[in-house]
């Protein structure tokens, strides 16, 4: 009896932990922004929407990807890419980038041009619930010049034990000149464990 019980209990575990695979980019976002799978969490504050959803690795892999899609290559770009954590962060007012919201006043339009180019590693932070700061590795901040109804900024962190070790992390940010205080996302760290996969073929 013993045995049984054994032989269920690591199914049970096998089957929790087994990762789940998508045939294509549009169905794994699809999965990515549908709230009750917890990848996504959006907030509004003061007339700005803020949206962050977590990226799941393939999806950087399947950037990289050329013409050369052997096993090989997949898994040596998984591995590249399986060290951080990225999130795509998108802020908007109006249905309009954050800088089309101040392009009438220069001193304004430069500072946050400034702000969004070099200087988001002080403004978000990324957190455990003991309050350890996980350091920002990278963040990409491409110009749309007011051509996207958002203002989208990938997020790079390393994935590092304590961050996978807590049940929840959390990311704030600060107040970027439109009056929304400290805005806060709890993101439940089952999400990084069991990465989401893409059907390469």
């Amino acid at each position: 009896m013993k045995i049984i019980i054994t032989i269920l209990v690591a199914a049970l575990l096998l089957s929790s932990c087994s990762t789940k695979t998508f045939e294509s980019k549009k169905e794994l976002w699809n999965y990515l922004n549908d709230p009750e799978n917890e990848y996504s969490h959006t907030k509004t504050v003061n007339g700005v929407d803020f949206s962050l959803v977590y990226k799941p690795t393939d999806l950087l892999v399947d950037q990289e990807l050329s013409d050369e899609m052997t096993d090989s290559k997949i898994d040596s770009l998984r591995r590249k890419y399986d060290q951080y954590l990225y999130f795509n962060l998108s802020m908007s007012k109006n249905n309009q980038e954050l800088l089309s919201n101040v392009a009438g006043n220069k001193q304004q339009f430069g500072a946050m041009v400034n702000q969004l180019a070099f200087g988001m590693e002080q403004k978000v932070h990324l957190y455990t619930p003991q309050k350890d700061t996980i350091e920002m590795a990278d963040y990409i901040y491409p110009r749309m010049y007011g051509m996207s109804g958002a203002t989208t900024i990938l997020l790079v962190y390393p994935k590092k034990t304590m961050v996978t070790n807590a049940e929840h992390m959390t990311l704030s940010i600060e107040d970027l000149g439109f009056y929304t205080g400290e805005v806060k996302f709890k993101i439940p760290t089952k999400i990084f464990k069991n990465e989401l996969q893409l059907k390469f073929e």
